[in-house]
């Protein structure tokens, strides 16, 4: 008798197949009809509950929406706003501050290089352009 009592005192919780039986079973019959009654009223209650709070909800956020109208805000706005908020929280970081230093120096360096490459191209293409009106000139040259 005693594993039997123990058995109905489980303090584990449901699990799987018992909840599946829990929401199965059919409780109505362990109900007097007082006690239906009731819970039907309290179904009532709670249902009609459950839409004035929907409604009053409703109310709310268009009351939301004209405050916002009122004072000039719209979702373009607010979009812009939180961008603008998130670019300066961003730009404030230590992470982006090291970031922008060192990207800010390759640029200078690249640019320096790109710089002398273009004089060493020019330089090459003034000493071609030598060479060529020099050979021009030269009668020697042509016969070759």
């Amino acid at each position: 008798m005693e594993a039997q009592a123990q058995g109905l005192l489980e303090t584990e919780p449901l699990q799987g197949r018992d909840e599946d039986a829990v929401a199965s079973a059919d409780y109505s019959s362990m109900l007097s009809e007082e006690e239906k009654e009731e819970l039907k009223a309290e179904l009532v209650q709670l249902e009609d509950e459950i839409t004035t709070l929907r409604q009053v909800l409703s109310a709310k956020e268009r009351h939301l929406v004209e405050i916002k109208q009122k004072l000039g805000m719209n979702l373009m706005n607010e979009l812009k706003q939180n961008f603008s908020k998130s670019w300066h929280d961003m730009q404030t970081t230590t992470a982006y501050k090291k970031t922008h230093e060192t990207l800010s120096h390759a640029g200078q360096k690249a640019t320096a290089a790109f710089s002398n490459v273009g004089t060493a191209i020019s330089k090459k293409f003034g000493d071609m352009s030598y060479s060529i009106r020099h050979s021009i000139s030269m009668p020697a040259m042509r016969r070759k």
